[in-house]
């Protein structure tokens, strides 16, 4: 397993409750949650999954 690095991370209280309710719905942690989405996000954006800019 990789490395983590901590870091400070300030949040919308409102945010964190909706993503604390949806890591309890996946019985995983705040930080996991927040881990998984933002590597999803990442996955889809090496997919090509981000959409270009229109000029």
């Amino acid at each position: 397993m990789a490395e983590k690095k901590a870091f400070i991370l300030r949040i919308n209280p409102e945010v964190l409750k909706e993503i604390e309710t949806w890591a309890a719905d996946e019985f995983r942690s705040t930080n996991g949650q927040i881990e998984y989405l933002l590597q999803q996000i990442l996955n889809e954006r090496k997919k090509g999954g981000r959409k270009k800019k229109s000029t």
